[in-house]
């Protein structure tokens, strides 16, 4: 399980792939049934995600709790996946997917039912995205460590690919339903819709089935999280490509949750220009989980910074338009660029981390890009409500540039190679 891939299986995976062959994945009958019920399910989510922040700025109108609203949603995370990493590592990960999911299920029940009832108060919606957070820290180290499960090497990086596009695809139809749903029904019916949809994904994981798991030697749970940070910062490929992750992230990627303050305040639409915005979004990034297919083995190491780089140029440019159809097409290369940026990172870090570790790496990835946009979310929104959201962004916008420059210096200055990492 240890043994490093020879340089032909890491050729063969690092070359670029048609159409054709990422249709291949899906002669794994687990995976067509992981891709079947997350799509349902991802739906759902970005149809509540959209329907919670218009929700919250249209009880306040504060672009500061929209911000606490969303930084709360995933603080947990920063504090938490690595020990669901951990756990990760240890554990049946189906089974541990169908106790979070369950769990995800419960909390859009109830905000649904909170919400449909008239009785939902802002600190409410803020405690409930709280306890999402939490589920998270444990269910997206779990669930994209089991792509090797399902899938073999060989297909990893079109299986990885497959996963954004299916991200992103439920990215355009959710908000856009969302966007209608709540101009003519309100914001309960989306979270109804949601905490239906999670049944799809419950069941595919009930059909899985997995060969039994070769058990490890397992340690104490915190000195295994310290030995699992030890590794990704000793290991040059890692270390550089998941500070350029949470950097963009956390002053980038938050730009997400400042949405309905453009929308609204900016753009001076209503939900369904909020739901065009997001669509608009998912749409970029679904090219962008196309293009991860697509890129020259010798751009691999470097495409986190050339997307990183492009990421701020189109923030900037998107935070002075005040026309909507112009916000739509810079949106485009915008999310498209974010997308390419979290998926090679996500491919990079996969190839590279040895079998005992993987958990805990894809732990900090998380922890570096879900993680660290609440605390952007909340600087942005704090900074939005002084100086405007615009002027916000486009901070955020240089700093992610000037992250990217630093990252290629660096990558100039070290030797870098597809190969696994060992693991000690």
């Amino acid at each position: 399980m240890d043994e490093p891939a020879a340089e032909q299986e890491i050729e063969d995976l690092a070359r670029p792939g048609a159409t054709r062959q990422l249709l291949q994945v899906f002669r794994h009958r687990n995976y067509r049934l992981f891709f079947t019920g997350q799509l349902v399910s991802l739906m759902g989510t970005w149809m509540q995600n959209v329907a919670q922040s218009w929700l919250v700025y249209s009880l306040t109108h504060s672009t500061l709790l929209l911000g606490l609203t969303s930084f709360c949603s995933t603080v947990t995370v920063f504090f938490i996946t690595p020990f669901g990493g951990m756990v990760a590592d240890r554990v049946d990960r189906r089974r541990m997917l169908l106790f979070t999911q369950s769990a995800a299920m419960a909390q859009a029940g109830i905000l649904a039912v909170l919400t449909l009832t008239h009785v939902i108060l802002v600190g409410e919606i803020i405690g409930l995205a709280l306890c999402l957070g939490f589920v998270n820290a444990f269910d997206v180290p779990s669930r994209q460590s089991m792509t090797l499960d399902m899938v073999p090497k060989e297909d990893l990086r079109h299986a990885i690919s497959l996963n954004s596009m299916m991200f992103n695809l439920a990215r355009i139809v959710g908000p856009a339903l969302a966007g209608a749903l709540i101009a003519v029904v309100g914001e309960g019916i989306c979270f109804a819709l949601n905490a239906i949809s999670f049944a799809a994904v419950l069941t595919s994981l009930y059909l899985m089935e997995f060969a039994p798991r070769v058990r490890r030697a397992t340690g104490k749970p915190l000195r295994e999280i310290v030995s699992g940070y030890r590794y990704s910062l000793s290991t040059p490929q890692l270390r550089t490509s998941l500070m350029l992750v949470a950097v963009s992230s956390m002053f980038g990627a938050a730009y997400l949750t400042l949405m309905p303050a453009f929308a609204r305040d900016i753009l001076h639409g209503h939900s369904t220009a909020y739901g065009t915005l997001m669509t608009s979004v998912g749409a970029g990034a679904l090219v962008g989980a196309y293009s991860l297919s697509r890129i020259p083995e010798r751009l691999l190491m470097f495409a986190p910074i050339i997307a990183a780089l492009a990421f701020g140029i189109g923030l900037i440019l998107f935070s002075h338009s005040h026309m909507l159809w112009l916000s739509v097409l810079l949106l485009l290369p915008t999310a498209a660029s974010l997308m390419l940026l979290g998926g090679t990172t996500n491919t990079i870090i996969q190839m590279v981390s040895a079998d005992a570790y993987r958990g805990r790496v894809i732990s900090h990835y998380t922890q570096c890009f879900m993680g660290m946009m609440p605390w952007g979310s909340l600087l942005l929104g704090t900074l939005a409500s002084r100086y405007g959201v615009s002027n916000a962004v486009t901070l955020g916008a240089l700093v992610v540039i000037a992250s990217a420059v630093f990252a290629y210096i660096g990558r100039r200055g070290t030797a870098w190679s597809m190969g696994q990492a060992p693991a000690e």
